[in-house]
């Protein structure tokens, strides 16, 4: 009978949410560990991120496979142990040569070389959605941005909020036109900033301009 160590992780914010809570967890470890004739030796509770693999319950469940108190490392769902490509290969290199890592939900079993595989599978497609959802929230940030709607921070110089809305400011719009008429003509950045100064122009704090500014206001 192979010996297992449960690892349960559960977020600070999301404890009960979508069937992760430790009582949840647990129930499907136990469950899985029946069936499949495992030897429950421990469990090992963790609420925090998976930012990284330097957690000290991670730590202690994988402790307790080199130590020789369990064979295998039980989770829920892989998510539980990380959410990075890079971080699940470094285990599975590390720990998971010698050792057994089961998920429940995702059906794994790194014992045989089709577990393996698997798991390797699954957690590139994971890492290649979360990129895409990356890529659809950083377009539609864009255009937000495109359409005048404000998208969070500061509005831009030559823009004021209104509404929710980035409405270009008549005065500061004036003074954008300026130094990008400056930059056509050839001025360099240095320049264009002397010259704004001199005329009385300044920031929106009330400082005068400098090459960084304007190499901004003049994109």
């Amino acid at each position: 009978m192979t010996r297992a160590i449960g690892y349960i992780r559960v977020s600070t914010d999301k404890q009960a949410d979508q069937g992760v809570s430790l009582e949840a967890q647990k129930a499907k470890i136990e469950a899985y560990a029946m069936l499949y004739d495992l030897e429950m030796v421990d469990y090992v509770i963790e609420t925090g991120s998976a930012k990284d693999t330097h957690r000290d319950g991670l730590q202690e469940a994988l402790g307790a496979l080199t130590s020789g108190k369990a064979e295998a490392l039980i989770v829920v769902k892989l998510d539980r142990l990380t959410r990075s490509v890079a971080d699940l290969g470094r285990l599975v290199e590390t720990y998971f040569q010698k050792h057994a890592l089961l998920s429940v939900g995702e059906q794994i079993d790194t014992r045989s070389a089709s577990g393996r595989l698997v798991l390797n599978v699954l957690a590139s497609v994971s890492q290649w959605e979360r990129e895409v959802i990356g890529e659809r929230t950083s377009a539609a940030m864009q255009h937000m941005k495109a359409h005048g709607q404000y998208t969070g921070g500061k509005p831009p110089y030559g823009f004021q909020l209104i509404n929710g809305q980035l409405i270009e400011h008549e005065a500061e719009q004036a003074v954008l036109a300026l130094a990008q008429k400056y930059k056509a003509k050839g001025l360099s950045l240095r320049k264009i900033a002397q010259v704004l100064s001199e005329a009385g122009f300044k920031s929106r704090t009330s400082r005068v301009f400098d090459s960084s500014s304007i190499r901004r206001m003049a994109a």
